[in-house]
């Protein structure tokens, strides 16, 4: 006979599993729903096309006419290509606190006062700039996965008969961040008065993916020469994905290389944690000696380089 516990637990094992699998769905559905409406929420909060373009022109760090700022042009376009949104006052607040926390934890640690300032400002400013970086890499990815999506939801609209335009800001209201976002900008720059061609080699700026120049130039060429933009768009829209398929492969073929990398950096830190764990003696006594410290030095400055000749041979695009 089967025992009354046991079915007992199994009921309650079955139950939990189906009340964290609905958390999960709810969850997974109630963020979907925040990606989708980002730009619509700030639509809900300015009225008029005007603000709504200048409120979305200033969280993306552009100035009033859509462009970046020429001072420190590099920056500015990180902060455009990354999509947070541009508070530089919190990004300042924030920067400079988790600067002297990691410059007094290094401090307390190596008991050696005149790191604080030096961890403080390597810290306070590689940190936010390592961010962007991040941020920029997964949104150019997620741009590149969404734009053939996004070109076939305009092809099936020009097709309808709708306008181009209209295509476009379908986009924006159909699709998730971050491509509804970029395109419901370029539909609301054209319903404030800037030309298709305009409003497309904007997003471009912004965008900064070869993807979406593509995209761009081809606009451009359909503005400029005429001829069947459905089936320009069409054609886009299979290059971009068998471009997208390409960057695949060369991650698959490169994912040796990069694994080998990241084996060799990480192989002496770990040992010299264990060891230290195990045996603090064993570095200790000689770790103040002038010799080992030149030689620990040396030691990093190949290290460094051997990762950066690494990098270029996996490092291939398209």
């Amino acid at each position: 006979m089967v025992d009354a516990q046991l079915i007992f637990l199994v009921l309650v094992f079955a139950a939990v599993f189906t009340a964290a699998q609905a958390a999960i769905g709810l969850l997974t559905v109630a963020t979907q729903k925040r990606k989708l409406n980002q730009r619509l929420k700030v639509a809900e909060r300015v009225d008029g096309v005007s603000a709504l373009v200048m409120e979305l022109r200033k969280q993306r760090g552009l100035n009033a006419d859509g462009k970046k700022g020429e001072r420190l042009r590099w920056l500015s376009d990180l902060i455009v290509a990354s999509g947070v949104p541009y508070e530089p006052r919190k990004w300042a607040m924030l920067s400079a606190a988790g600067g002297l926390i990691a410059g007094a934890a290094a401090a307390f640690v190596s008991k050696m006062l005149l790191l604080l300032p030096l961890v403080a400002v390597i810290v306070g400013l590689g940190a936010p700039i390592m961010f962007l970086k991040m941020k920029a890499t997964a949104r150019a990815k997620a741009l590149g996965f969404q734009l053939p999506q996004a070109l076939e939801i305009i092809v099936r609209s020009l097709e309808a008969g709708h306008p181009v335009p209209t295509a476009i800001a379908l986009v924006g209201r159909e699709m998730s961040d971050p491509i509804a976002t970029e395109f419901g900008m370029a539909a609301d720059e054209i319903s404030y008065g800037a030309t298709l061609q305009e409003a497309i080699e904007r997003m471009g700026e912004r965008c900064q993916h070869p993807d979406i120049d593509l995209f761009a130039a081809t606009v451009r060429l359909q503005e400029r020469a005429g001829g069947n933009l459905t089936g320009l768009l069409k054609l886009n829209a299979s290059t971009v994905r068998e471009r997208h398929k390409m960057r695949l492969k060369i991650k698959a073929a490169s994912s040796e290389g990069r694994a080998s990398a990241a084996i060799l950096t990480a192989a002496p830190f770990i040992a010299l944690g264990f060891i230290t764990i195990s045996a603090p003696s064993f570095y200790g006594s000689v770790i103040h000696e002038p010799f080992v410290q030149m030689g620990l030095v040396v030691l990093g400055v190949w290290m460094f380089i051997g990762n950066m000749v690494m990098r270029r041979m996996i490092d291939m695009r398209l």
